[in-house]
């Protein structure tokens, strides 16, 4: 639309090359019509949108342009994970688990590691009928994160799961599974469509290796 001079920014508001992922930002002022505001919050419509960079307003979603200035939206700033100094988008990641012939849905977290900062693990559900080994899907789709995204993903886990923990409206409890992976204090959300579920991937992800072996769990 005519008036948004958008930018990919780092934390430190530096604009990024094509091809790196960071925050969608656009660049002050904002074109006329835009909500200038927030409803009897306004100290909180400048923290949340204006305060991080100065003369950007932050969309709050990650993506990065191509190099013939194409905007890919990936994901959520809060989805984008640092692993060993690189930004990556768990999102980006997702859509090619989600290109994989016999993967019916998926989900990628970034988990806390010692040496890297972050890592993604991925945890994705079969498509009805498909009978294979599930170490051997997990190894392909392991392969695939390389091929597409790279080995600076540090890609090597993935969990195939019977159902992936939602809310009613559809959406995947990444942020719950984050804090279960991380041995922080979780709660089970009101909105959850199945607790069983949940109950499921408090048992599994302790068993999970973050090492250089692909991994699969049932």
């Amino acid at each position: 639309m005519p008036g948004y001079e958008i930018h990919i920014l780092d934390e430190q508001s530096r604009q990024l090359a094509d091809g790196e992922t960071g925050a969608i930002c656009v660049r002050l002022p904002l074109p006329p019509g835009f909500a200038p505001t927030l409803w009897r919050g306004e100290g909180r419509f400048v923290d949340a949108y204006l305060a991080r960079h100065e003369g950007y307003y932050l969309t709050g979603d990650a993506g990065y342009y191509d190099d013939q200035g194409y905007l890919y939206v990936m994901s959520r700033i809060d989805d984008v994970i640092n692993t060993a100094g690189h930004r990556l988008s768990t999102g980006q990641m997702e859509e090619v688990l989600a290109s994989h012939k016999d993967i019916a849905e998926c989900a990628v977290v970034g988990v806390a590691d010692e040496y890297k900062g972050q890592v993604p693990i991925g945890f994705a559900v079969l498509k009805a009928g498909v009978e294979r080994p599930r170490e051997e899907v997990a190894a392909e789709l392991v392969a695939l994160v390389r091929e597409r995204v790279g080995p600076v993903a540090s890609f090597k886990t993935v969990a195939i799961v019977d159902a992936l923990p939602k809310t009613r409206s559809g959406k995947t409890l990444r942020a719950t599974i984050r804090s279960m992976a991380d041995g922080e204090e979780w709660s089970v959300p009101p909105t959850i469509e199945d607790p069983g579920v949940l109950d499921q991937f408090a048992q599994l992800l302790p068993t999970l290796s973050y090492g250089s072996a692909p991994t699969a769990k049932t």
